[in-house]
């Protein structure tokens, strides 16, 4: 018999837990935290052959839990490797991921796994200001997670050395050749040691795959799982199309049926999620944010309001919501298309459990039409159009030069925000002393 999971998917082990692992008891604390009771079905397989320090070659795409898979195992190997470091932090871990998004929430999840431990990590990826993360590079990480191209710049300048590498994983391989890092990769490979544990991660494996593999893997044990491309049968799935500067105001017009009294909505980013809170607050609407910066006892205690009824949105991202089980949880909005399309199927599989009905509503912006495409491609249905929509989509998405000039503007005004905030701190400091 099937039996559903909290990240969930199905597996037939019913007895299989995370204490069945061997893990150490800081990680089991960590993952008791998150909900986390029973492995996915990658986590079953891979954790126990990365723990016994084989090369694993595994063919799994994102939602299937397969950051665990190699992140908890990795954690644990590190403990180990710090009591015969005398104190001494190395970078023994590398992990390289082709898309900032992936290397932030890979972090997440690390730090999350590892919040009981000493475990360091530190992300680094392109497309903003180095000094913040040269300068965590020089306090001393554990584990590097890394987008191929910033990788290369920093180990260019000197900051980075992968000699004392013992664990390095190559994540969603196939997007990183579509995205033209082959070349970047191969150059990474030559700086590595020849003797560590690989680990290799493709949602596809076509020849160009294999062969990769090859250069990197010695004897792996081979991994794979089937991807979550299905949705429950009771979930109805409606889709709104908008303009970015208009979807604070469609998702106010939403939340005015009053048929929506208890909301799980999920935004991409945590900064994203406390601007969706404030903005509903202001409206008089009860929500609250759950994330990786709020502390257990506050994720703890939103989920608490949100079950008894306290409050009516519970705002989410995707890592905060891992393990979110919510009897009878009737309704589930995408403020935020995600680029993953099995993270749909996640998000959506949180309402509409145990037979019952679920309905999710996404709100889509230009620049996500694409993602909404490939959704439908894999759940291999349309998801029915709202025609009734007061704020409908009037704006093209922005062509690649224009994508760069917006994100130029948007890095400058987040440097100038939090630079008037160190002054106006400073300012504080100062009129203080004065007194």
């Amino acid at each position: 018999m099937l039996k559903k999971y909290s990240f969930g998917l199905s597996i037939q082990n019913e007895k299989m837990k995370f204490e069945d692992l061997n893990l150490n008891p800081s990680i089991l604390k960590a993952l008791k935290d998150e909900n986390y009771t029973e492995p996915t079905s990658i986590q079953a397989k891979a954790i126990p052959l990365v723990l016994a320090g084989s090369d694993v070659l595994g063919s799994a795409q994102t939602g299937t839990g397969k950051t665990a898979a190699f992140a908890i195992p990795i954690i644990q190997h590190l403990l180990v490797d710090q009591r015969n470091l005398n104190g001494k932090r190395k970078t023994l871990s590398l992990i390289v991921t082709p898309t900032r998004e992936l290397a932030i929430q890979i972090g997440e999840s690390i730090s999350t796994y590892a919040k009981y431990t000493n475990i360091k990590n530190a992300v680094i990826y392109g497309g903003v200001k180095q000094g913040a993360q040269t300068d965590e590079l020089k306090q001393g990480v554990d584990v590097l997670v890394a987008t191929p191209g910033r990788l290369l710049d920093l180990m260019n300048q000197g900051y980075i050395s992968l000699q004392e590498i013992k664990y390095f994983v190559l994540d969603e391989a196939d997007r990183m050749l579509d995205m033209g890092f082959i070349h970047d990769i191969k150059k990474i490979l030559t700086k590595l040691p020849k003797k560590k544990q690989s680990l290799f991660f493709s949602a596809t494996m076509p020849d160009n795959i294999i062969s990769l593999s090859n250069d990197i893997l010695i004897n792996p044990k081979k991994v794979t799982v089937n991807p979550v491309s299905s949705t429950a049968e009771t979930v109805k799935q409606f889709l709104y199309t908008t303009n970015k500067s208009s979807k604070t105001d469609l998702l106010l017009h939403i939340l005015k049926n009053p048929k929506l009294e208890q909301v799980l909505l999920f935004s991409r980013t945590k900064h994203g999620a406390n601007k969706i809170a404030r903005n509903l607050e202001r409206k008089k609407i009860k929500c609250a944010a759950i994330h990786g910066d709020r502390s257990q006892n506050q994720r703890q205690k939103a989920l608490t309001d949100f079950k008894e009824g306290k409050i009516r949105v519970l705002v989410a991202t995707d890592i905060a919501a891992r393990g979110i089980d919510i009897d009878k949880l009737r309704y589930v909005v995408n403020y935020d298309i995600p680029n993953e399309p099995e993270t749909y199927v996640h998000r959506i599989g949180r309402c509409g459990r145990a037979g019952e009905e679920g309905v999710s509503i996404s709100i889509c912006e230009p620049e996500e039409n694409a993602y909404v495409r490939d959704i439908e491609k894999l759940i291999n249905q349309k998801i029915q159009l709202v025609r009734d929509n007061p704020y409908p989509q009037t704006d093209r998405p922005m062509n690649q030069a224009e994508k760069k000039a917006f994100e130029r503007e948007k890095q400058k005004r987040k440097q100038e925000h939090f630079a008037n905030r160190k002054k106006n701190k400073s300012n504080q400091k100062k009129g203080f002393r004065k007194k």
